[in-house]
């Protein structure tokens, strides 16, 4: 399957060729700042299936992990697009609201939950992990 996406302005767009090794939605404290105090829910894709044209601008930092993450996000409109850990430079993590209506994707786990408001809906069907879980690996 190809997935799409554009920002809000529609001046970054993507094209995703290839399924995601994982869907999940993040508590951590810098995915709740990105997301408007919420979790931020994402799609992984390898680089080589992820293709994005148009205006980007970076915000480095250091996770709760200790890996760096690049947060990439539209220059113009803000709208956030992607991110990159340099735990697992071989993947881009996608968020769900820059790709396209009717993808389809829903998170399978919820991570960094100790790190979740006391007001958080987790859904019970997710699989849970306090922190970082173990690296996605491409299933054939």
């Amino acid at each position: 399957m190809t997935y799409t996406g554009r920002c809000a302005c529609g001046a970054a767009t993507a094209q995703i060729a290839g399924e995601p090794v994982a869907t999940r939605e993040c508590w951590c404290r810098q995915c709740q700042q990105a997301s408007a105090g919420s979790a931020a829910r994402n799609a992984t894709f390898l680089i080589d299936d992820f293709h994005l044209v148009g205006p980007t601008a970076t915000h480095r930092y250091t996770a709760a992990s200790g890996n760096t993450v690049a947060q990439h996000f539209c220059s113009i409109c803000g709208t956030p697009l992607y991110a990159e850990s340099s735990a697992r430079p071989q993947f881009r993590t996608v968020r769900f609201g820059f790709l396209d209506p009717g993808h389809g994707l829903r998170p399978t786990m919820s991570i960094w939950t100790s790190e979740a408001p006391d007001w958080a809906m987790i859904d019970p069907a997710l699989e849970r992990f306090d922190h970082q879980p173990p690296l996605p690996v491409k299933q054939d």
